[in-house]
């Protein structure tokens, strides 16, 4: 006890006025600096998405090295990925480390609590975002020209204002940004010599020759026949042009992303927006098709490759500082696949997909190496670095093709559309989830299968197999069970197993071995996986949309079964790699579900919309507005007439790299007027 003798002394002038203003300059200081919280996840990102926003996330590199844990809602999960093929600016330089740092991924985040689920946010971030992209319409042919400019740097191609006329007579809605796969498909062409890309064309063994407002074709292979069918529609309103075809299933041209990116930048420089004055307005006349015995005079050898694994070719168009580039390529695939959901953290908020687009990419995801059959063993490979104008219904990130719609769309077969009949309403349907379909993916053996995708779906759905892990009976021989950070309330009682067997129909209906096994395989039976699966009979498409839920799995290449699905009354989940001409158009969480490649997160969504007996609410009005919402937009900017369009535009665009005075050519109406 302080005697009173002795007053307490007073502080000294640094204690009572220096430490205070230092504490509080420290504290400005700090709050300053802290990191904000990111507002909300992005669920609509397409290649030239925001030109500016496409530039600045573009610079950013891999060399950090691992993806960023992804633990609360994020603005733009791709900010720190490099696009595959440059930025719409052509703005990214190529980073060569004399010696690459090992990369690792990212451990898996924790769960989070929250009040309001993950897909709450990210379906309403998905709202605004297509409320944004509709405030983006085009009502007049200068609007739609002035939306052009901004959007692409240059004049509209000649012939502009027929297609936008045509559109209208369509009833099509017309928004610049829908178009944007035609500029990340055409766009490198610009860094090639037009006399070339003709020759290229023009001298290929599949090609579409288009003279004088006719369209026709030497082969009669059935996709160039239905190709051929979709262009003679508007060959009235086509200039000449030579258009070579891929028959394969799988893509074929897999440029290195050096060439790829020095292309990107030539095309960059090229972007003018000419004097009117100088514009050419109209395409040039081609000599007739080149005769069969002639054709390969007029092209460069390609050295098609035949390497196995496919991922040693998809790779090389990656980014040289990317993880699919860094990381080991796997030589061996007859134990269980690892699967590494890390890796999707870029792509992912919470655990659930968040952006699209960038799912399918699989730069940033190298354990996909060993989880999709086309990296693994494809059906047929042939592949080659020379770039030339060959077009093609659907590709990977990495490939070059100038993509079509697919032929099964603008064919619409019933096996692939379902016919006329679209699906009952969503009170009278039948069951949850329903999936059929081949054990395809590639060339499945009895040393690869276990990496192989639609393989591990369907192990997923088998209630039996969930039971058995749950206990710990059995190991998963190719799938994990759920990561904790999707706190399932089936998993925490041990009853996932039960749970999935109450909603899942899902089967092979034919396991499609290996034709090398020995006695030769009947009945879609296979010696190495029938102790695995059993084989289903199979469902027409009108069948299955008496269900709600239809997931939807790459096969050989994309599934073909998608516009169908998102044309019925059922909801698709959808997980792939896949390209096509229609991504643009599409908002996840908005039109359809998307699903990581590797189905960690498919419980979660199951239970999202299901719930779980009385401890975790269904959404069952949810799924319902989503499936109904992607019904109603595939009905308007799906349709036939929307195809038509889509290639009308694309085939003008090519018709102008092709040209000799592409620089200078242009549609210039309305700023003469």
């Amino acid at each position: 006890m302080r005697s009173p003798a002795f007053p307490p002394r007073r502080p000294s002038h640094f204690i009572r006025y220096i430490f205070p203003a230092l504490l509080l300059l420290s504290l400005f200081y700090y709050l300053s600096n802290k990191p904000r919280d990111p507002e909300v996840p992005d669920t609509y990102l397409t290649s030239g998405h925001d030109s500016k926003s496409s530039s600045s996330s573009s610079s950013s590199s891999y060399k950090q090295g691992t993806p960023d844990i992804v633990v609360q809602p994020i603005k733009n999960p791709a900010s720190n990925q490099k696009p595959v093929h440059g930025s719409s600016d052509g703005e990214d330089e190529p980073v060569l480390d004399s010696e690459p740092a090992p990369v690792q991924p990212a451990q898996p985040a924790p769960p989070k609590s929250a009040t309001v689920h993950p897909i709450d946010e990210l379906i309403k971030v998905a709202d605004n975002d297509f409320k944004d992209l509709m405030a983006k319409e085009s009502n007049t042919l200068a609007e739609a020209a002035q939306a052009y400019r901004k959007r692409r740097g240059r004049h509209p191609p000649p012939g502009f204002d027929k297609w936008y006329e045509f559109a209208k007579e369509n009833n099509a809605l017309i928004v610049e940004d829908f178009f944007d796969q035609i500029y990340h498909d055409l766009n490198p062409f610009w860094g090639l010599d037009a006399a070339n890309i003709r020759a290229e064309a023009m001298g290929y063994e599949m090609v579409i020759n288009i003279r004088n407002g006719n369209a026709s074709a030497e082969s009669d292979w059935f996709w160039t026949q239905i190709w051929l069918d979709m262009i003679q529609t508007i060959e009235h309103l086509l200039p000449d042009m030579d258009i070579a075809l891929n028959a394969m299933d799988e893509p074929r041209l897999v440029v290195p992303w050096e060439d790829i990116n020095a292309h990107m930048k030539k095309e960059k420089k090229s972007r003018i927006l000419s004097p009117t004055k100088r514009i050419v307005k109209d395409f040039q006349k081609l000599p007739p098709p080149a005769k069969h015995d002639d054709k390969s005079l007029h092209t460069v050898d390609k050295d098609w490759e035949d390497t196995d694994p496919y991922w040693l070719i998809a790779r090389r168009g990656c980014p040289p500082d990317s993880p699919a580039r860094k990381q080991p390529a796997l030589t061996s695939f007859d134990t269980k696949p690892n699967i590494a959901p890390s890796w999707a953290t870029p792509h992912q908020y919470q655990g659930y997909v968040s952006n699209s687009t960038l799912s399918s990419e699989f730069c940033h995801q190298p354990d996909l190496q060993g989880l999709e059959g086309i990296f693994i063993r494809p059906l047929t490979t042939s592949a080659t670095k020379v770039l030339f104008p060959m077009f093609g219904g659907s590709k990977l990130a990495t490939n070059n093709e100038i993509l079509l719609p697919a032929p099964m769309y603008w064919n619409e077969e019933e096996r692939f559309t379902g016919g006329d009949d679209h699906g009952p309403s969503w009170d009278s349907k039948i069951g949850p989830v329903i999936w059929r379909g081949v054990a395809t993916g590639g060339r499945n053996n009895e040393s690869n299968w276990r990496g192989f995708q639609r393989h591990r779906f369907v192990s997923m759905n088998n209630g039996t197999k969930l039971a058995r892990a749950e206990e710990g009976a059995e190991v998963p021989i190719n799938f994990d069970l759920p990561s904790p950070t999707y706190n399932l309330a089936a998993q925490k009682e041990k009853r996932l197993g039960s749970w999935v067997s109450q909603w899942s129909d899902v089967g092979f209906t034919d396991l499609f071995c290996d034709p090398k096994v020995e006695p030769q395989q009947e009945d879609g039976q296979c010696i190495y996986t029938d102790e695995h699966y059993e084989t289903v009979l199979g469902q027409k498409l009108a069948v299955q949309f008496y269900y709600k839920y239809l997931p939807d799995i790459d096969g050989n290449s994309f599934s073909g079964r998608y516009l169908g699905f998102l044309r019925s009354t059922s909801l698709p989940i959808k997980s792939t790699l896949w390209r096509e001409w229609h991504d643009s158009r599409l908002v996840a969480w908005k039109h359809f579900v998307p699903m990581d490649n590797r189905f960690g997160d498919y419980y979660g969504i199951m239970e999202y919309f299901l719930g779980y007996d009385d401890s975790v609410p269904s959404h069952d009005d949810v799924a319902q507005k989503i499936a109904m919402d992607g019904k109603a937009w595939a009905e308007k900017v799906l349709r036939k007439e929307d195809m038509q369009i889509y290639i009308l535009r694309l085939l003008l665009e090519y018709a102008r790299i092709t040209d000799d005075r592409r620089e200078n050519m242009g549609w210039v109406d309305d700023l003469l007027s």
